[in-house]
């Protein structure tokens, strides 16, 4: 009743003010009654959109987004858009525009005898206004996903309309644009898994098993073990150099998989920065599921000038495209795989860690306090069978180095090194089961280090410069796996507390 009542009343506001303006002379009546309309209904205060960040459709659906110079002005942001990017040179920032090929039916055609060809009201447009009409102008911004000539995508602002290009389309310089000119004074956050089909992934060692599952396409890792929908699994075992003048029977290696599900994390919010040109906030980076399990045997070789030896075994990229509204945001996406080892030669071991948690690291922006970075991570680790031989030290990490950016430009760099640690003081040997025996102490620790910084390329958003480099800060956590420990007569090796 009360819904009805106000249609009502809204209704009778309307035909009040028709009357008011319609009539040549206004009466008292209808002058009283215009003040009251508009104390009734006031102006509603416009609010930011809220958009939508999603994952973006592959293929020739993939969409393209134009704002005009009115929509920068109004801060109402781009529009999506049938135009194509048909090519694109990036050093000279030349572009050809194409929109979409015109569906012509049968019936489109107007025939001889049809009135409408004869009709003098409907004149055919000439040859001159036909072409005139550029499909963009200059102060347009062009959000496009990868195209010819730009594999990371396009975020331009059209400089110069040079005209026809003899390819089709419509030649245009342009020059590069910021993501504030298309985003304007909207909203939009969400963490969008990327494709682990969409991943490519080169071997760069011997040994290399790549495995994936997503909805509808289920792979099986090598052993047969089922992946979580989402997950990339990488398998590796490789050889590692070992310690000079170590027995045959302590040769050294590195066997384990690394199972991670990536997901692109992004904000973004136009409003509220009171300077009309910049947001007020955006956010960047890279989060998802981590999980690990990797063994260490033998004995290693000592450090190489002093730093550990590094052994980088798979390269992944990806261009995930993600949405926000009707803006194409592309996402480029570069891991490398690595196992690490920092050893002083002296130790033989072999252990073995099953890791599992999750991550975030990143680069937040607000005007109170600028860039500042992000860098979050909570994994826990098992320790399998320990068997450590011999007074040293020994450290394993089997990690992965992570560059995110937009439209071709770094914006996130992160080294996230999940490790295993073995120290002894004697000769020791045992599981975490409690059973085993030793003729001193030794212990095994898990842990994460992480790292990275922000680029200045991040002023892709549209925020102030920073001139250097920011530091992720390091994030580094421990905790004990197992440990072991002997007296004369009665050797324990138990589990950490």
């Amino acid at each position: 009743m009360h819904k009805l009542t106000r249609h009502a009343f809204l209704a009778s506001v309307a035909v009040t003010a028709l009357l008011t303006t319609g009539c040549s002379g206004s009466s008292p009546t209808a002058a009283d009654s215009a003040p009251a309309a508009t104390a009734e209904t006031p102006a509603a205060t416009p609010t930011p959109d809220q958009l939508a960040v999603v994952q973006a459709p592959l293929g020739e659906s993939a969409p393209t987004a134009v704002a005009t110079q009115e929509a920068a002005r109004s801060g109402s942001g781009a529009q999506q858009s049938s135009l194509k990017v048909a090519s694109y040179d990036r050093k000279s920032g030349r572009a050809v525009i194409a929109a979409k090929p015109a569906k012509v039916t049968p019936e489109s055609p107007a025939s001889p005898a049809s009135p409408a060809s004869s009709s003098p009201s409907s004149p055919s447009p000439s040859a001159s206004e036909t072409t005139a009409a550029a499909p963009v102008a200059v102060g347009d911004v062009i959000a496009s996903a990868p195209a010819p000539g730009a594999p990371d995508g396009l975020l331009a602002e059209v400089t110069e309309v040079v005209g026809d290009a003899a390819s089709g389309g419509t030649e245009v310089l342009t020059k590069s644009a910021e993501l504030s000119s298309v985003l304007g004074e909207s909203k939009a956050e969400g963490d969008v898994p990327v494709d682990p089909a969409a991943i490519e992934v080169e071997p760069l060692v011997e040994g290399v098993k790549v495995s994936w599952a997503k909805t509808g396409d289920l792979t099986f890792g090598p052993e047969g073990a089922k992946l979580p929908l989402g997950s990339l699994r990488i398998d590796v075992g490789a050889a590692i150099a070992t310690a000079e003048g170590a027995p045959v029977s302590a040769a050294a290696s590195v066997q384990g998989f690394v199972q991670l599900a990536p997901e692109i994390a992004f904000s973004y919010d136009g409003s509220g920065s009171g300077t009309g040109s910049a947001p007020g906030g955006a956010f960047l980076g890279l989060t998802g599921d981590w999980a690990s399990q990797w063994s260490l045997k033998g004995r290693a070789a000592g450090t190489t000038d002093g730093k550990p030896i590094r052994v980088p075994f798979a390269e992944l990229h990806a261009d995930p495209i993600i949405q926000a509204g009707p803006i194409p945001i592309v996402v480029n996406l570069d891991l490398v795989c690595y196992f690490q080892v920092d050893a002083d030669g002296k130790v033989t071991v072999d252990v073995e860690q099953d890791l599992k948690g999750d991550f975030r690291v990143g680069g937040t922006f607000s005007w109170s306090k600028g860039w500042t970075p992000v860098s979050e991570s909570a994994m826990t680790g098992t320790p399998l069978d320990v068997n450590v031989t011999a007074a040293g030290d020994v450290k394993a990490s089997l990690g992965a180095e992570a560059s995110i950016g937009l439209y071709g430009t770094v914006g996130v760099s992160a080294d996230l090194a999940p490790y295993l640690r073995a120290e002894a003081d004697a000769s020791a040997e045992g599981s975490s089961d409690g059973t085993g025996s030793a003729s001193g102490s030794w212990a095994l620790y898990g842990g994460v280090d992480l790292s990275g910084a922000l680029q200045i390329q991040l002023t892709i958003f549209g925020t102030p410069i920073f001139q250097h480099r920011i530091p992720l800060g390091e994030l580094h956590q421990e905790w004990p796996l197992a440990k072991g420990e002997a007296t004369a007569t009665t050797p324990t090796v138990k589990p950490a507390a």
